[in-house]
Order: structure tokens, then C-alpha cells, then sequence
């Protein structure tokens, strides 16, 4: 069964947009002074400023895009980091594929 969280998560142009900037963050940000773009993710500042969005609302979707299991959050310093989490994101096109 799929979850109502995962569809909400799908249903914004703005964070499907998120999770492809995510898949490759090197091509997509620059490097930060903390945290390794692939190692630890990206900054939701940058990510907040890519999307031309402010902090909150940038908050708001990463938030949406976590609570369905999408990405990754780390706290470095006061820093919040987010990458995709490609074991959930290849079960739920798996889950996708097969039931329709």
C-alpha cells in the first residue's frame, strides 16, 4: 500500500525539482564550507536559493519530502544537510511499477 505522505510528496513541481538536483549535487551546488555535498548533502540554504524560495517555505518541502522517506537530514553545526535516500526512492518505484 502506498502512502498518502509519498503522493503529497510528488504532487510539487518544486520538490520533484529538489529530488533531481539532489541525485547529482556536485553538477548542482557549489561546494560548501561544511559538509561534503555528497557525503553529508546540501544545505537547505542552498537549496532554499536554487529554488528562489525563502527558508521557510524551503523548509516546508524538505520536511514533506523527508516525513515520506525521500531524503536524509543531517545536522552539522547549525546546519541542516538533506540527500536522497535511493533505497526508499527504488522501493517506491518498484511499489509504483507494479501496482498500476
Amino acid at each position: 500500500m502506498l502512502d498518502p505522505d509519498l503522493f503529497k510528496a510528488l504532487a510539487s513541481d518544486k520538490r520533484l525539482q529538489i529530488l533531481e538536483w539532489l541525485r547529482d549535487p556536485e553538477a548542482h551546488f557549489p561546494p560548501q564550507q561544511d559538509g561534503d555535498l555528497v557525503e553529508d548533502g546540501v544545505c537547505s540554504c542552498f537549496i532554499a536559493d536554487k529554488l528562489a524560495v525563502s527558508q521557510p517555505t524551503c523548509g516546508e518541502h524538505l520536511k514533506i519530502l523527508s516525513r515520506a522517506g525521500l531524503l536524509r537530514s543531517k545536522k552539522i553545526k547549525q546546519w541542516v544537510f538533506y540527500q536522497r535516500d535511493e533505497d526508499r526512492i527504488a522501493k517506491v518505484k518498484d511499489l509504483l511499477s507494479n501496482d498500476w
